[in-house]
Parts: C-alpha cells; structure tokens; sequence
C-alpha cells in the first residue's frame, strides 16, 4: 500500500517534469511565480496575502497541466484536423489564459498599493 503511494507521487512528479520540459508558456508562469514569490518576500506581504498568492500560483499550473494534457490526448485521438478538435484545445487554452489574468489581477491587488506606497515615500 505504501509503495503504491509512493509510485503515485514519482508519477506525479514526472508528470509536473514533462509539463516544465515540453510547455514552453509553463516555464514562462515559472518565472512569473518566482518573480511574484521574490516580491512577495521584498515587500513583506501577510498570510492571508501568501495563501491568496499561493492559489493563485497553483491555478495557473494546474490550467496549463490540464490545457497540456488535454491538448495530447486531444492529438492521440484525432490525429488530423477536426473542428472539434480545434474547439477542445481552444477552449483549454482559454481556461489557461483565464486562469493568468486572474492571477495578474490578484499580484495587481496585493502588490500595486505596496509599490504605490513605497514610491510615496521615495518622493
């Protein structure tokens, strides 16, 4: 039972390896979490604004992990070119792009009125 939980999770890792190895726009959200996450630690934000961030950060992969897995099983079964095809990928896609605006909203909300203040007092 336990080697059984174990194998889940390297599979889980390896899963989370092919996302960062073959999406080139997972390695771009990478950058933008570390960049939010060292902003974060500069500016000193809460708990409750870490946790907010965290979800945040967490929404965008798993978008990007599903829109990736989506888009390969979508290319295994139909091969060629399929309207609905187009439409399942595009629609996995918009969830992924739904999912960063709404993370870009939040670093907005948290960190926009931090930076406003500190450039305040640079005056």
């Amino acid at each position: 039972m336990l080697s059984q939980r174990l194998r889940s999770f390297r599979y889980a890792f390896a899963g989370i390896g092919v996302l960062m190895r073959s999406t080139p726009n997972a390695r771009i959200h990478l950058l933008a979490a570390i960049a939010a996450i060292a902003l974060g630690i500069f500016l000193s934000i809460s708990n409750t604004e870490w946790c907010i961030l965290a979800l945040s950060i967490a929404m965008v992969f798993c978008a990007e992990a599903f829109n990736t897995a989506l888009e390969q099983l979508t290319d295994l079964v139909s091969p060629g070119q399929h309207p609905l095809a187009g439409k399942a990928k595009d629609l996995a896609a918009g969830a992924v792009l739904l999912a960063a605006l709404g993370a870009a909203a939040t670093g907005l909300i948290i960190f926009a009125p931090k930076l406003w203040h500190l450039m305040a007092i640079g005056r």
